[in-house]
């Protein structure tokens, strides 16, 4: 069964609470790397991007990260466009859903080897099930969820919504 936990305008609010809370914490920054894995978390990225320039002058990057969700271990993690330069600039790390927090450890490998001056981690939905130490800076909503069920960010006419499954 279905249930919608959040509609596309309580979306939108809280990705502006979110770049919100970005600015207040860089806005001493006159540039910030939004990094986002590919797919869902690609679409909140450009959607906080948005919020945020609307608020504050910071100019934005933004870099795709593919990997692997099955087998990151494997075969690691791919940046477009792959010549971005990320040195002493802060990275925000976007993905949709922190569940266990394997996408993002695996995700941030992608960053090691550059000199990047901070890492920050923003969600959609954090449901607090970690098996690896991850910890979001910024989260739209906190769920206590079961094991069984399933979060799906629903993205369709470009409207966003959030339901539990």
């Amino acid at each position: 069964m279905k249930t919608q936990i959040l509609d596309h305008q309580q979306v939108q609010k809280i990705l502006k609470r979110m770049a919100y809370q970005i600015y207040e914490k860089n806005f001493d920054q006159k540039e910030l790397v939004f990094a986002a894995i590919k797919g869902q978390g690609m679409e909140v990225a450009k959607l906080v991007q948005s919020a945020l320039q609307e608020i504050s002058k910071i100019k934005i990057s933004l870099i795709e990260l593919e990997i692997n969700k099955k087998a990151p271990v494997f075969n690691g993690a791919t940046l477009t466009p792959a010549n971005s330069k990320l040195q002493n600039k802060t990275l925000v790390l976007f993905d949709d859903v922190l569940n266990t927090g394997r996408t993002l450890v695996y995700g941030m490998q992608a960053f090691l080897q550059e000199n990047v001056a901070a890492v920050q981690i923003a969600v959609l939905v954090d449901r607090n099930h970690k098996s690896y130490p991850v910890a979001a800076d910024y989260i739209g909503l906190s769920l206590q969820t079961t094991l069984q069920e399933h979060v799906s960010v629903n993205m369709k006419s470009g409207k966003i919504s959030v339901s539990l499954l």
